[in-house]
């Protein structure tokens, strides 16, 4: 009985969450445009980047810090129209609905009573990275709630904690005092152990460090398509046994015959015994990312890659086998108008530089139609390799031989010594709060990125020389920053 009066609880006060957040974050208005980088000359940023040059860092200034202040990690972004925002927060509220801005916890001891206005000074960090969403990205290249949120992942106490369903490994989500929600996945294997010659990529264990690493690379990339993540360890028995609400993920706890406390949930392959998840006692290492909106407040669309793989251990796939099937998708919508190719191909370098091969589908916000970026989820399955390239995930750039100029220009300046790729991961990486028990990629890992992106550099060197066709010179690059420096000019 006290199981159900406390089951019942947690789910009124999930409710009054998700019910206040329809209304709230609703159609009204336009949250002000996140703080962007400082304004620049598009041209002077394409003239001095194309030519090689570099902009060094002051001194005392690290890689990391050098890299974010160079022209083009801080190029001048376009005005955001009201449209093109995910969510919009009411501008102003009147004095009889003031009452509504009240969130009461059905439980007192673990929900915070938080009172929300439209300024966004009163929004805890995860609500105004949801209010930071746009048709482009997931949030600005200079973001100052970015450092607030990372430190609510890692350090905000944990008050629920259930079971994800679906997918075919554990996840699970936890949920904070102000009403946010974070996806864990928890550690597997150690961060050294390769995975193994023989073990197909879809047999492979999802690991946690790739999750946080994968949020590193995709912002050293200047995409901002991956959920913000960090690494934590949790108390197994404060943390989720003991504050769970969900039955089944509850009987699947027990203890090892060293003492270690165990869990497996409920999925599809690798929830048994077998491959239960056992802390060191009771703590337990894992990443936190940041949940995206919920699907009631903005729906994502699932589409399945061009260049998804047979999934089979005899089969290939169609793009395996012909050598003209750029062609084909090139005729095919969504990829026959706007970005979406050049957006696949980004997502395509940012997988061929982690070695992940499990990108079978891909998802946007079902709000901006086709015409908006790609969201790069569910990185578990990268970094496993470090001795060896799979040059197949390159398939979309040397086959179509197309890429952004932004995303080429980005990938030269990660190449020279002052930025190098190596190091501005080591760097960012360092800043994530369990590189205090090990570093989260091991130096071969590193060393392979740099080996990997002079491959990416040398497909589109290769595409650049070719004769005919559609793929000669600057046929090759999107020139994304010519249309930002037309968004930017004046009207005469």
């Amino acid at each position: 009985m006290r199981w159900g009066l406390r089951t019942r609880s947690r789910t009124i006060c999930l409710s009054l969450a998700v019910a206040t957040l329809l209304l709230h974050l609703l159609l009204a208005g336009q949250p002000a445009a996140p703080a962007g980088g400082r304004p620049r000359a598009v041209s002077a940023v394409r003239s001095a980047a194309e030519a090689g040059r570099d902009r060094p860092g002051g001194a005392g200034m690290s890689k990391l810090e050098a890299l974010f202040s160079h022209p083009l990690y801080t190029l001048p972004s376009p005005p955001i129209p009201e449209e093109d925002w995910l969510l919009k927060a009411k501008p102003k509220v009147k004095a009889s609905e003031k009452s509504s801005l009240m969130w009461v916890s059905a439980s007192q001891e673990n929900y915070e009573d938080v009172k929300w206005n439209s300024s966004s000074d009163s929004h805890p960090p995860w609500l105004r990275f949801h209010l930071g969403v746009s048709r482009w990205q997931l949030y600005p290249a200079q973001d100052p709630n970015m450092e607030a949120l990372l430190q609510q992942l890692a350090t905000h106490r944990i008050v629920s904690t259930v079971q994800k369903s679906g997918g075919t490994q554990l996840k699970l989500v936890m949920s904070f005092p102000n009403y946010g929600q974070a996806m864990f996945k928890p550690m597997k294997q150690e961060r050294d152990e390769e995975t193994k010659e023989d073990l197909y990529y879809f047999s492979d264990f999802e690991r946690h460090n790739a999750e946080i690493a994968a949020f590193h690379l995709d912002r050293i990339l200047g995409y901002r398509r991956v959920p913000p993540a960090v690494g934590r360890v949790v108390d197994m028995a404060k943390e989720i046994k003991n504050i769970t609400t969900d039955r089944k993920l509850a009987h699947t706890f027990f203890t090892s015959p060293v003492g270690n406390l165990c869990f497996y949930g409920q999925c599809s392959y690798y929830c048994s015994t077998e491959h239960a998840v056992c802390g060191r006692h009771t703590a337990l290492e894992g990443s936190l990312a940041v949940m995206l909106p919920d699907l009631s407040l903005a729906r994502r669309r699932s589409w399945r890659s061009p260049w998804r793989r047979s999934y089979s251990r005899s089969k290939l796939a169609k793009w395996e086998t012909g050598p003209d099937y750029c062609s084909t998708v090139k005729k095919t919508a969504p990829y026959d108008t706007g970005t979406r190719l050049v957006d696949l191909i980004d997502m395509a370098v940012l997988d061929f530089l982690m070695s992940n091969m499990d990108r079978h589908h891909y998802e946007t916000f079902e709000k901006f139609g086709n015409n908006t970026f790609l969201l790069h989820l569910d990185n578990g399955r990268a970094f496993g390799r470090h001795s060896k390239d799979e040059p197949s995930i390159l398939a979309p750039l040397e086959q179509c031989c197309r890429i952004r100029r932004s995303t080429w220009l980005r990938l030269r300046l990660l190449s020279l010594p002052q930025y190098r790729l190596s190091d501005v991961m080591r760097q960012s990486l360092s800043l994530d709060p369990l590189t205090h028990v090990a570093p989260l990629l091991s130096e071969p890992h590193l060393v392979a990125l740099d080996r990997r992106l002079a491959t990416v550099l040398q497909v589109v060197s290769r595409c650049q020389g070719r004769e005919g066709g559609d793929t000669v010179g600057d046929e090759v690059l999107y020139d994304d920053i010519s249309y930002l420096e037309s968004m930017n000019t004046p009207a005469p």
